[in-house]
């Protein structure tokens, strides 16, 4: 067995949140949950050019905020706001609630792990070279500010009778560190001579705590003389 962890996974509640934030029991919390993967479902189908990377849902009592984190807002909104309205419309029919709709721009799309992933099996699918794909989003992240990524791609590359998976690597990529935010996704490429998956780790830094929780760490702690 492979010791692999999910990077994202692996920091829930250090520093990464949850993108489902609610509360539920029984059969009621089965229902929400798949009701969510319906919303996430309806939201990527609905706006497929529009570069949407994750969609975070918070409930309430008679309301469900939506955020939805996309590079490219204007085509999510549509003209006078038509695209954002049918989202909303298509999302109350669904779970029977006010829908509380955000939209929340991607400031550094290159920086975007499952931007990355999704552009680079794009381009595998419109039969570019797959190291050059990689090469490219290496640089563009970097470029932007990135501390380090790393980018795995495997299956039978270039239409290769066997399947293999190749690495490349710029910049630190530390796993272990559960301080360090890494950002990290999966996308699949669909090519006639089979499914090539790719993987991207993105290193952003280490978020440090702040010195409210520095403060609270110290008193309570006790110190003999």
């Amino acid at each position: 067995m492979g010791r692999k962890v999910h990077p994202i996974g692996f920091r829930l509640g250090v520093h990464q949140p949850w993108e489902g934030r609610w509360y539920a029991d029984g059969s009621e919390y089965t229902e929400q949950l798949h009701q969510d993967f319906e919303i996430r479902k309806m939201i990527f189908a609905d706006a497929d050019r529009a570069a949407i990377s994750k969609v975070e849902i918070e409930r309430f009592p008679g309301k469900v905020k939506v955020i939805v984190h996309t590079a490219k807002p204007g085509i999510l909104i549509g003209r006078k706001g038509e695209t954002v309205k049918k989202i909303r419309q298509d999302l109350e029919a669904l779970t029977k609630k006010k829908i509380d709709l955000e939209i929340k721009e991607i400031k550094l799309p290159d920086c975007d792990a499952y931007l990355v992933a999704q552009n680079i099996a794009s381009q595998i699918e419109r039969r570019v070279a797959y190291r050059r794909a990689m090469k490219r989003a290496l640089q563009q992240a970097m470029r932007q500010g990135a501390q380090g990524i790393k980018i795995e791609v495997a299956g039978r590359l270039s239409g290769a009778e066997m399947a293999r998976s190749v690495w490349l690597r710029e910049g630190r990529v530390p796993l272990q560190t559960i301080r360090a935010d890494i950002d990290f996704a999966r996308a699949e490429a669909l090519t006639t001579y089979g499914q090539i998956g790719v993987k991207v780790w993105i290193y952003k830094g280490e978020v440090l705590p702040s010195e409210e929780e520095k403060a609270e760490v110290t008193e309570g702690v006790y110190i003999s003389e």
